[in-house]
C-alpha cells in the first residue's frame, strides 16, 4: 500500500471477523525497539474513556476486541503483533488507531524497515505498508482500521509525533497524571519521554485517486508544535496514563506451610505421579491444559488469539471421535469459541516427552478441518518452531475454497503465558489465580513430559567430533541441523527469561532486511565448520546491553557475556572503580575487559584480582579511547545432546540464568532503562 491509501477488508478475503496486524522493523545496531499501542477512537476523534487506549500496561480488552500479542522472532528481527476481533468492537468506535513509541530519546528514524502487514483468521498475510520517512519521531502512527457502514476497510497513514506516546495519548483524548499512580491496584508509567530536539512533522495521508476521501480529517490531531499553546499559557507537562484495574498475582512472601515437616506433600489439582506411559502424558496433558483454557478466559484468549480465534464463549474437548475414510480420526483436543452465534473451530494434536509429530495424522486433521468448515489445526509438542521451517510439511488442496490454518504451540510457550499472567501481569479473580498456580505446577514437574525443548539432535555429537578431529566439512547437512536446534534453543531460553523476570526477552537475528532465514542459517553452518563456534545474542528489556553466548565445541567452553557502554561524563578511573563497586557481590571468576577504540582487546583480568587494584584494567596509553567494558563468565559445557545433568541445554540454561542473576541484576542501572513490567503491574 502507499501512504494514504485505504482497501476494504473484505475485498481481501472473506474471514476478516478477526484480524491480526503486524508492525515490524530492523536496527542496524541491533538494539533498536519500540512499544506497539493501539486507540479506539469515537467519531469525534477521541477515545470514549481512558480504558479506550491499550499499550504494554493495559495489554487486553475485557470484550476481547483488542489484545496486544507481544513480540514473535520473523526473519528480519522480531514483529509486534496485535489481534482484533472486529465482531467486538463496540458500535460507538468509529476507528482503531494503530502506533508505537521510542524512549529514552530515540527517534523512528533510526530504525530501518518500518512496516505494517494485516492478516486474516486463517494467518494469510492480506496487506502490507512499508514506510521509509519517520523522521525523527518518538511516537508513530502507522495505520488504522475503520468502519464504512457495515464493512472495516484499512488506511496506511504513516504519521509522526514528536511529543512521543503521551503526547499522542493527550491528542486522543487520554486523560493523563501528573505523578505516577500510587494506589494499589493502579498500574505506573508509559515510560516515553516528552519533548526533545525539535523534528519535522509528518503531513497528513493525502486522497488517493479513485479512492475514499479521508473522512473528517480534523478528528485526526495534527502532531503537537513548539507554541501551539502559547496564546493559552504554559503548556501543562504531559503526565502519564495509567490504568486502574486491579488483578490478581502471586503474593511475594511465600506462604508458610502447616505441614508437620518436609515430607508431607500438598494436595494438587493435577497430579502426575500416576502418569506412566507417553500415552498417560499426552492425554493428561491435553486435558489439564484444555480446561484450564476454558476456565481462565484472560489465559484461554491469550493462547488463541494470536491464531484468530475471536473473543467469546470458549469451550474445549478431548478425544473426539470424527470420521475419516473407513477408520474414524481421535484427535487430542478440540477448541470451540463462540461469538454471535459463530463458531470458531480448532483441532488439536499433542505430543509430549520429546515424541515428535506425525505428519500423517496432521495431514489427516487437516483434511478433516477443511471438511467440516473448521478453521485451524493446532499442534502442540515440545519442540520449537523457527520462521520459514516448519515442523510437519502439509499438502494443502488448492481446489478448497475453505483455507484451514496450521498453528504450532511450544509446551515452553505455554508456560511462558502462563507465567506472565499469574505472576507478573494478573488475572482476574483469586480463582483464577489458583488454576494457573497448579497449571504451572503441573506444566514443571518432571514427570509431566512438557519440559519444551531438550534434545539437541542425532546430529550434536557427529558434529562436535567432527569439529574436535577437524573433518567436519562446510555444506555437511548435520552442521545445519545444530544450527537449526541451537536457534531452538535460544528461543526457548528466551521464554524461560520472559516469564520469570516479566520482561522482554528476545533473540536478536543480525540480518538484511529480506533475506531468507534458510540462508542465514546456512552461513552460519558454515561458520560453525569453520571455527566451531556457536553464538547467539539475546535482548532483555532493562538492561544496559546485549546478552551474548558463545559455545566453543573446540574448547568445550560455554562463555556468557555483557558488553557495557562507557559512561559520558567522568574520567576513565572512575568509571574503572564505579564498575568494580557495582559488581562486589559478584562472582570472583567474572572477567572484565576494557573496550579500546580501534583494538581487537584491551586490558583485562577477574574480578577478584581488579577488586584491590581498578585501575589495573586501564590502558597504559592516557590517550586510549576506551569504549566500554564487556563482563563475561566462562565455564565448561556439556556434551550430552539432551537436558541431563551433564547435557549441553542443561548447561547453557544454567549458564545465562547465572550470568543473569549473579551479573546483570547489579549492572542494570548502569544505563537508562524502562520500568519492568513487574514494576509496571502495580500488584504483588
Amino acid at each position: 500500500m502507499a501512504k494514504g491509501s485505504n482497501v476494504s477488508l473484505t475485498a481481501l478475503s472473506e474471514n476478516v471477523d478477526s484480524v491480526i496486524v503486524g508492525l515490524s522493523w530492523t536496527s542496524p545496531t541491533g538494539e533498536g525497539d519500540a512499544d506497539v499501542s493501539v486507540l479506539l477512537v469515537d467519531p469525534n476523534g477521541k477515545v470514549r474513556s481512558d480504558a479506550d487506549f491499550y499499550f504494554y500496561n493495559n495489554p487486553v480488552a475485557a470484550d476481547g476486541s483488542v489484545q496486544l500479542l507481544g513480540k514473535t522472532p520473523t526473519e528480519d528481527g522480531n514483529e509486534d503483533r496485535i489481534g482484533f476481533d472486529l465482531t467486538a468492537v463496540p458500535p460507538d468506535v468509529e476507528r482503531i488507531v494503530v502506533a508505537a513509541s521510542r524512549y529514552e530519546g530515540a527517534r523512528f528514524g533510526e530504525l530501518e524497515g518500518l512496516r505494517v502487514t494485516l492478516a486474516d483468521a486463517a494467518g494469510e498475510q492480506l496487506l502490507r505498508f512499508s514506510i521509509d520517512d519517520a523522521g525523527s519521531v518518538s511516537a508513530f502512527i502507522f495505520g488504522e482500521l475503520y468502519r464504512r457502514g457495515a464493512e472495516w476497510k484499512f488506511r496506511a497513514v504513516g504519521q509522526g509525533y514528536e511529543t512521543g506516546l503521551a503526547g499522542l495519548a493527550t491528542d486522543f483524548g487520554v486523560d493523563v497524571d501528573d505523578e505516577p499512580a500510587e494506589a494499589e491496584g493502579e498500574t505506573d508509567t508509559v515510560g516515553t519521554e516528552v519533548g526533545g530536539e525539535p523534528a519535522e512533522a509528518a503531513q497528513p495521508a493525502r486522497p488517493v485517486p479513485g479512492q475514499d476521501p479521508q473522512p473528517n480529517l480534523e478528528a485526526m490531531p495534527a502532531p503537537r508544535q513548539p507554541g501551539d499553546d502559547a496564546e493559552n499559557g504554559p503548556r501543562k507537562p504531559v503526565g502519564r496514563p495509567r490504568t486502574a484495574k486491579k488483578k490478581v498475582t502471586l503474593p511475594k512472601v511465600t506462604r508458610k506451610s502447616l505441614a508437620d515437616n518436609e515430607t508431607w506433600r500438598e494436595a494438587r489439582l493435577f497430579p502426575v505421579s500416576v502418569l506412566k506411559s507417553d500415552r498417560d502424558r499426552e492425554t493428561r496433558a491435553t486435558s489439564v491444559l484444555l480446561s484450564v483454557m476454558a476456565q481462565v478466559p484472560e489465559f484461554g484468549r491469550r493462547l488463541t488469539a494470536a491464531f484468530g480465534a475471536p473473543a467469546g464463549r470458549m469451550e474445549t474437548f478431548t478425544e473426539v471421535a470424527l470420521p475419516h475414510g473407513d477408520t474414524p480420526r481421535r484427535p487430542d483436543g478440540v477448541i470451540r469459541v463462540e461469538r454471535a452465534g459463530k463458531l470458531w473451530t480448532a483441532l488439536v494434536e499433542t505430543k509430549t516427552n520429546g515424541n515428535a509429530l506425525k505428519a500423517e495424522q496432521v495431514q489427516a486433521y487437516m483434511d478433516i478441518a477443511a471438511r467440516r468448515g473448521y478453521e485451524a489445526v493446532i499442534t502442540l509438542s515440545n519442540d520449537v518452531a523457527l520462521e520459514g521451517s516448519p515442523l510437519v510439511d502439509v499438502r494443502i488442496d488448492g481446489r478448497r475454497k475453505h483455507r484451514v490454518a496450521l498453528w504450532h504451540l511450544s509446551w515452553a510457550e505455554v508456560t511462558h503465558q502462563a507465567q506472565l499472567l499469574i505472576r507478573h501481569e494478573g488475572v482476574g479473580n483469586a480463582a483464577h489465580a489458583w488454576l494457573l498456580q497448579e497449571l504451572l505446577h503441573y506444566l514443571q514437574h518432571e514427570n509431566s513430559g512438557c519440559h519444551g525443548f531438550q534434545n539437541m539432535g542425532a546430529a550434536w555429537v557427529p558434529v562436535r567430533n567432527g569439529i574436535d578431529d577437524e573433518t567436519l566439512c562446510q555444506g555437511d547437512p548435520r552442521a545445519l541441523e545444530v544450527v537449526e536446534n541451537w536457534e531452538r534453543l535460544i528461543r526457548q531460553v528466551c521464554l524461560g527469561l520472559g516469564g520469570e523476570l516479566g520482561q522482554k526477552a528476545l533473540p536478536v537475528q543480525r540480518t538484511r532486511r529480506g533475506s531468507d532465514p534458510g540462508t542465514r542459517r546456512a552461513r552460519l553452518a558454515d561458520q560453525l565448520c569453520s571455527d566451531g563456534r556457536l553464538q547467539a545474542e539475546v535482548r532483555i528489556e532493562g538492561t544496559p546491553g546485549l546478552l551474548t553466548l558463545t559455545a566453543d565445541l573446540r574448547t568445550g567452553r560455554l562463555r556468557t557475556s555483557l558488553d557495557l557502554p562507557a559512561p559520558d561524563q567522568g574520567s576513565p578511573l572512575t568509571w574503572a572503580k564505579r564498575l568494580i563497586r557495582r559488581l562486589d557481590e559478584a562472582p570472583a571468576d567474572l572477567h572484565v575487559e576494557t573496550l579500546v577504540e580501534g583494538e581487537t582487546g584491551g586490558p583485562r583480568g577477574t574480578l577478584e584480582r581488579l577488586r584491590p587494584e581498578p585501575a589495573d584494567i586501564l590502558p597504559k596509553n592516557p590517550t586510549t579511547r576506551i569504549t566500554g567494558f564487556r563482563l563475561s563468565l566462562i565455564k565448561n559445557m556439556g556434551n550430552g545432546r539432551g537436558n541431563a545433568e551433564t547435557g549441553f541445554i542443561r548447561s547453557v540454561n544454567d549458564a545465562v540464568n547465572r550470568f543473569y542473576t549473579t551479573v546483570v541484576v547489579q549492572v542494570e542501572g548502569t544505563a537508562p532503562r524502562r520500568t519492568g513490567a513487574k514494576e509496571r503491574s502495580g500488584t504483588g
